[in-house]
């Protein structure tokens, strides 16, 4: 099997940590990183060292000199994933582009319209759609398991501060851009990507938590006609969150905090049936009560083999390899992630925050 050339823009939380630490593992089969671009002189340097055999560059239009790149993955700043993108697929590179895709729902239509005039490959990377829960959560819904599916509560919280880049709006900062794409992604995958679904409600605020003046509280709901409706939160200030996804069925209940999971649920053929009473309800002793009873339930519990980080980039990448080699289409599609950043756009339309920086 002949392995890929890549040339990644970038080696900073995600160009390295992620996408750099999957072509450096064992789990990378499919390619081999052959330039690196980083406006860094020590991170130029050490990626010498980390990717044995690349050549390093401070201007990422130095990759359109070489003939012999695959795919280019753009690690770049946020604010700066579209017109990096435009100009690597102006000169004819096929092009990963982290997330989010890029600011605008018209600047992902324009790439997107751009690649296929130019015959190449655009695609964002958002990997939590080949996480094991996430499989998981779509197979538990079609299973029926705890019953249709009424609500799913995805939570992306904790109590933390931050005051690096993604913490300003002119980067294309934000909860809802920075890590938005993940739940929203999610959401898309659970209401079936139905065309009809819409953001419902939306509520974003800088609290006082965090530098910057971006979204460090950032709520969304979503639904379809004859769906669920999907809550999604990423919070900076919830201290006491203790899941990441939540179903509520008609029968019983899942929940994950992505690496473990636990399920309760009922067999309505295995309790008692009940019919309404029309007056009150006593005890034994004939003293007024509530209803009470002990249901048969049935509870299962586990882990997952991985998360989005580990087996969902090694699965993101062999799906690219096979949609690079021999056009297979992939799981996530551009016009996934162009619907992400419609949701995310409408959103901060909704609930404008000042600009601060």
């Amino acid at each position: 099997m002949k392995k890929l050339n890549v040339a990644i823009i970038g080696q900073g939380r995600s160009g390295k940590d992620i996408h750099g630490a999957y072509f450096v593992s064992k789990r990378n089969v499919y390619f081999n990183v052959k330039y690196v671009v980083d406006l860094d002189d020590y991170r130029r340097k050490i990626s010498l060292k980390r990717y044995p055999g690349c050549e390093v560059f401070k201007d990422y239009r130095e990759l359109f000199k070489k003939k012999d790149i695959d795919v280019v993955i753009n690690a770049s700043y946020s604010d700066l994933h579209y017109a990096i993108s435009k100009e690597l697929i102006m000169h004819g590179l096929n092009v990963v582009v982290e997330k989010p895709l890029a600011k605008s729902t018209k600047e992902c239509q324009e790439l997107i319209d751009l690649a296929k005039k130019k015959k190449v490959f655009i695609n964002a990377f958002q990997q939590t759609f080949y996480a094991p829960y996430y499989d998981d959560v779509i197979r538990i819904m079609k299973h029926d398991k705890i019953g249709k599916i009424l609500e799913v509560s995805i939570r992306y919280n904790s109590l933390s501060r931050r005051w690096d880049w993604q913490t300003l709006q002119k980067r294309v900062g934000g909860n809802a851009y920075n890590t938005g794409p993940h739940p929203i992604g999610i959401a898309l995958g659970v209401l079936d990507f139905d065309p009809k679904l819409k953001l419902v409600y939306s509520k974003m605020v800088h609290t006082l938590m965090s530098a910057g003046d971006y979204d460090d509280y950032c709520k969304l709901i979503i639904s379809a006609p004859n769906r669920p409706v999907v809550d999604i939160e990423i919070n900076n200030t919830d201290a006491f969150n203790n899941y990441n996804l939540r179903m509520i069925g008609t029968r019983g209940t899942y929940q994950t905090n992505i690496m473990n999971y636990d399920i309760k649920y009922i067999n309505p053929n295995e309790n008692v049936k009940r019919v309404p009473i029309g007056t009150f309800i006593e005890d034994k002793d004939k003293n007024p009560c509530f209803c009470s009873e002990k249901l048969i339930t049935h509870e299962e519990h586990g882990t997952y083999n991985g998360n989005a980080i580990d087996v969902g980039t090694a699965l993101f990448y062999k799906d690219l390899y096979l949609a690079l080699t021999k056009k297979q289409k992939m799981r996530v599609t551009p016009e996934i992630a162009m619907k992400v950043i419609q949701i995310i756009e409408q959103a901060h339309k909704d609930n404008p925050i000042k600009r601060r920086f």
